[in-house]
């Protein structure tokens, strides 16, 4: 199903699950994927209104990490992991980089431990293992690559000792399992006899083989998506599968939704011809349901300052009037340096406004902390989470202490925390230190409340008893005294996380123990932690005005759209201008992805010239605004004045 941009391409999902049904397929053995969590909460919820309360069965609907950990957590032996593997974040990622690279003695002029986390990333998302990193390095890459793939190794060496994954490794070991043993993949892919995959244009090589390998013995398989608003190849997507998927499975249907019931005719008509300029493509033409509007309207200014106080002005202006909610307005910028002047402009009109994508809630220190507080309260011998708060608050487990311990450990095979205790037992560990583990035991010791109060004790609680015990709200105070009120908000972030661990026991939590409480929340925050950080996939809350990247903007709609720098070298961006064709209509497929979140008003800036390290440099119009008007003969590389808007009135200056 080719769903163009505004389709209801959702709402057609479930009533193909809702046809199954009443056709006879059995719910709970229907498998929606998707690719955010948001998705398929909304999925969820919408199919379990579609099929009413007749059964108590439902379809599972979920990410495909989600359902690679459910498959991992049943088979993950097979590959040499514990059934308890832990999923570790981004933090622990580059901690277990730096560690890599010190013992490789590579400083971080050379390969930093972020950059080392991206290029394992990269490798892992093509499929490729460790072991064959090298030969998969380009002949002309530079010489830090040929140490990314010696880190890589060690790397990845560290996270299996530790029987922990990072997110890659979710799918990486599905497709593993599957490639090399055939009685897994059938039982798993016998769970299900139809398959319906959401958002097909964002799949990936590896995300590809792991659903043809569940779909290929039923062939009951519904992919959903839109060529059109392909624009992650930079995180692997290929934007083939959805161009070739007739090819690659011959007899398919292709059923094409063209009705667009979010934008109006003006708006619809500026994004076909966009949209039609790309080289290979699923032809289709949005056709819009809304009633006539106004036409897209062209913003020129004279630099960047000029640019925020033109389009905040119109913003401003809208408001006052109120012809438009906070809410319903965006800004939509192409790159992040973009938004400080518009972030400026704001604040001093006093417009409140929410910068979607700025620092995470799960980057925070604090939130990390207690994720690693409840990661060893149900597993001790996770050493990651060990690392992170063997003497956080300070109970004397010194930084050589614990480096002493996992160089013992690691040459005896066990774990840091049984290190640490035979260390204990044979005196050779110093009276600190002995208290600091002791502290610790303390801490583990509550997984295992008392027998009157099993099944009555919150994991909240348990968990605010924790953090009581090891003193962590004094230790915030401690270590922020000079900076006011910065303690009270960290420790409101703690108490965040534990709101959403009491709401996921309140959801999931009936009949089991505390262990399974914690350990299903571990999971479910560190799959949120990655697809906030890799799709920054949930619409922002709160009536202020929103200012995101055009890839955050996907997937949400707005009244009122204002897209910034409509220029060359920014829209499209200049990498892409160096990277040839296909990736031009990247580009276009994302600025038509912003202009089909306007609903009823689009206004579309560009700068006549740009400050780059104290310099103004002259711009060039984007070719992208040639060709929403229909001008796309006249662009030139010399970059003309910018093309009037469709109603004819020249562009503001």
């Amino acid at each position: 199903m080719l769903a163009g941009a505004g389709t209801g391409k959702t709402r057609v999902v479930i009533s193909r699950i809702a046809q199954l049904v009443r056709r006879g397929a059995d719910p709970q053995r229907i498998l929606a994927v998707t690719f955010t969590n948001k998705a398929a909460r909304e999925m969820l919820a919408r199919a379990g209104a579609m099929l009413g309360r007749t059964t108590g069965a439902r379809p599972e609907i979920s990410t495909i990490h989600s359902l690679c950990v459910r498959i991992l957590r049943r088979h993950a032996t097979k590959l040499g992991y514990p059934e308890r593997f832990a999923i570790i974040d981004r933090g622990e990622q580059e901690a277990a980089a730096r560690a890599a690279l010190k013992e490789l003695r590579v400083p971080d002029t050379v390969l930093r431990p972020g950059d080392l986390v991206d290029r394992v990333s990269r490798w892992k998302s093509r499929a490729v293992r460790a072991a064959a990193a090298i030969d998969a390095i380009d002949g002309d890459a530079d010489d830090s690559w040929t140490l990314a793939a010696a880190g890589y190794r060690r790397y990845q060496e560290a996270l299996r000792n530790a029987g922990a994954v990072d997110f890659d490794d979710l799918l990486l070991l599905v497709d593993e399992l599957f490639a090399d043993d055939e009685a897994v993949r059938r039982a798993e892919a016998g769970r299900f006899d139809h398959l319906l995959i959401d958002e097909y244009q964002d799949t990936s090589a590896i995300q590809e083989r792991i659903l043809t390998a569940l779909a290929r013995d039923h062939r009951s398989l519904c992919v959903v998506g839109d060529d059109d608003q392909s624009i992650y190849a930079w995180r692997g997507a290929e934007v083939a599968h959805i161009l070739d998927f007739a090819t690659r499975w011959p007899g398919a249907t292709i059923v094409r939704l063209e009705e667009n019931y979010r934008s109006t005719p003006e708006i619809i008509a500026a994004a076909n011809r966009l949209i039609e300029r790309n080289s290979r493509r699923h032809g289709k033409t949005l056709v819009a349901t809304a009633p006539p509007g106004v036409p897209p309207q062209i913003v020129q200014a004279q630099d960047e300052i000029d640019e925020s106080r033109r389009v905040v002005g119109d913003l401003e202006s809208l408001l006052r009037e109120r012809r438009v909610i906070p809410a319903e307005a965006v800004i939509l910028v192409r790159t992040g340096e973009q938004t400080r002047v518009f972030e400026q402009e704001l604040r001093r009109r006093n417009i409140p406004y929410e910068l979607v994508g700025s620092r995470s809630f799960f980057d925070r220190r604090e939130v990390k902390d207690v994720m690693a507080f409840l990661r060893l309260l149900v597993e001790p011998d996770d050493d990651l989470a060990l690392a992170r708060i063997a003497n956080v608050p300070p109970r004397g487990l010194s930084s050589s202490t614990m480096q002493a311990a996992r160089t013992a450990a690691g040459g005896a095979g066990r774990s840091v925390w049984r290190e640490l205790g035979a260390a204990r037992e044979a005196g050779r560990l110093s009276q600190a230190a002995c208290g600091g583990l002791a502290a610790l035991e303390g801490l583990v010791a509550l997984r295992d409340p008392p027998p009157v109060a099993a099944g009555q004790t919150r994991a909240a609680t348990v968990l605010r008893t924790l953090l009581d015990a090891a003193g962590y709200r004094r230790h915030l105070e401690k270590e922020y005294a000079d900076e006011p009120g910065e303690a009270d908000g960290r420790w409101a972030c703690v108490e965040e996380v534990a709101t959403a661990l009491d709401e996921h026991e309140r959801s999931h939590g009936a009949g089991r123990d505390l262990a399974a409480v914690v350990r299903g929340f571990l999971d479910d925050f560190v799959l949120d932690v990655e697809q906030a950080d890799r799709f920054k996939d949930d619409k922002p809350r709160g009536d202020v005005v929103r200012l995101m990247t055009l890839h955050a903007a996907k997937g949400l709609e707005f009244e009122c759209v204002w897209m910034v720098g409509m220029e060359e070298g920014l829209l499209p961006h200049h990498r892409s201008l160096n990277d040839g064709l296909q990736a031009v209509d990247e580009e276009r497929r994302l600025c038509y992805v912003g202009v089909t979140r306007a609903r009823k008003r689009l206004v579309l800036s560009l700068c006549l010239t740009r400050t780059k390290w104290g310099r103004s440099k002259p711009s060039r119009p984007s070719r992208f605004l040639y060709e929403l008007t229909g001008q796309a003969d006249k662009f030139s590389e010399q970059g003309p004045e910018p093309p009037p808007a469709r109603s004819g009135r020249r562009p503001r200056r």
